[in-house]
């Protein structure tokens, strides 16, 4: 039961279409840092919270045919599921370079799970969440089958409006709850918690009760919501599908840091450049190529100020060299979110030929309408003959206005 509740992500990435758009503003150039998420691998999440006390069902971790052959004869289970265990949703739906399709599979012959592990292993699968080119599976997890009777949403999310943790909950799970909060919001239920005190018994036996559970299972399911808290306050997590925030890595002793997965649903070219960069995600779709911390800010709330939604905070330095700039713009375009980049680099910290030559050879593989600006003269000329169409920003107040402009039509 509670291994359904908590199935629906809480936050879900932007599915962008569309051109990207590039902007650069005035005086400025630009720069970029990398992604660093702990999101766990879907059995690492279950067994935190099986040794929290959430209710998951039976299953073990394999990482070949043979593992999983085992594995499915140990569990002794009516039906088992084989899931193939990659950072990227809507494995169910995606299909293997082996030809296999589907990310997960439902049997009853523990022979047709070593089959199906092995034409899982070793291949890449791809879904509408990965790079084309699919995510090698590395491992699957061999579980339990359960009999779903209905599903339901729950989440706990930090509310900067609330200053602090809040409940979300739903009795319409299976579907996306962005959907259900645009077409019957009165199904959308909402508990502030304070800090201080947590969860109280009366807000998480209302939240069981706003989420169709009667009778006994009113009150299980109040205390799998506590449990579920005390995992969430336990590792700061960012919902409980589970999403860490970095900045809470400390809190896992080792524990997290050395059972985390290395596998990213991420393609290479989005992974860090080398050099000093500075980089946090965010969940806009206008990315930021800026150096310096300040300005970095700055451009993130100016974007914020005239309608849009930053991608990232990023902070590319002084000092910087025109493969870091390349590599830097390569890992920004990467970005399925990203729509639009503002470029606002200062020249007084870096030469302002560099920037634009590095993003000009970069863009050149980057068929998508951009729009660029420049103060430097030799900035100009060098954006001037890259061949790229460009779109002049008199200051960063005209770029960022730009740039919301431009993912709106």
């Amino acid at each position: 039961m509670a291994a359904s509740m908590v199935s629906r992500a809480a936050l879900r990435g932007l599915r962008l279409s569309g051109s990207k758009r590039l902007l650069v503003d005035k005086f400025k150039g630009s720069r970029l840092g990398s992604r660093r998420w702990l999101n766990l691998q879907e059995y690492q999440s279950k067994k935190l919270m099986e040794e929290s006390g959430v209710a998951v069902q039976r299953f073990y971790v394999a990482n070949s045919a043979a593992e999983a052959l085992d594995a499915a004869k140990r569990l002794n289970a009516k039906e088992i599921v084989l899931k193939a265990q990659i950072l990227a949703g809507g494995r169910g739906k995606g299909v293997f370079d082996s030809g296999l399709k589907g990310g997960v599979h439902l049997t009853k012959d523990p022979v047709v799970v070593g089959d199906l592990a092995n034409k899982m292993l070793g291949f890449n699968l791809s879904t509408k969440q990965t790079p084309k080119e699919g995510v090698r599976v590395k491992t699957v997890m061999v579980a339990e089958a359960l009999d779903i009777t209905r599903e339901t949403y729950f989440a706990i999310l930090m509310d900067r409006a609330c200053n602090g943790p809040v409940m979300v909950g739903s009795p319409q799970g299976g579907m996306d709850i962005e959907e259900v909060a645009a077409k019957t919001p009165e199904l959308i239920f909402k508990e502030v918690i304070d800090i201080f005190e947590g969860v109280r018994d009366d807000q998480a036996v209302r939240m069981a009760s706003n989420l169709g559970f009667k009778g006994p299972l009113e009150r299980q399911a109040a205390d799998q919501i506590k449990k579920l808290y005390d995992l969430f306050l336990k590792w700061f997590a960012s919902t409980p599908k589970i999403n860490f925030d970095d900045n809470a890595e400390f809190r896992s002793k080792g524990g997290v840091r050395h059972g985390r997965t290395c596998q990213r649903a991420t393609p290479p070219s989005r992974r860090r450049p080398s050099g000093t960069l500075k980089y946090i995600g965010l969940d806009g779709n206008i990315a930021c190529f800026v150096n310096g911390a300040g300005l970095a800010m700055a451009t993130c709330d100016i974007i914020d100020l005239h309608g849009g939604k930053p991608a990232n905070f990023l902070d590319l330095g002084g000092g910087v060299q025109e493969r870091q700039v390349y590599e830097a713009f390569k890992l920004l375009t990467a970005d399925p979110k990203v729509e639009a980049i503002l470029v606002n680099i200062f020249g007084g910290i870096v030469n302002c030929a560099i920037s634009p030559t590095g993003i000009t050879k970069a863009a050149a593989s980057w068929s998508s309408r951009c729009r660029w600006s420049s103060a430097s003269k030799e900035a100009k000329r060098i954006l001037s003959e890259s061949g790229l169409p460009i779109t002049s920003a008199e200051n960063l107040d005209d770029a960022a206005k730009k740039a919301v402009a431009a993912i709106r039509k």
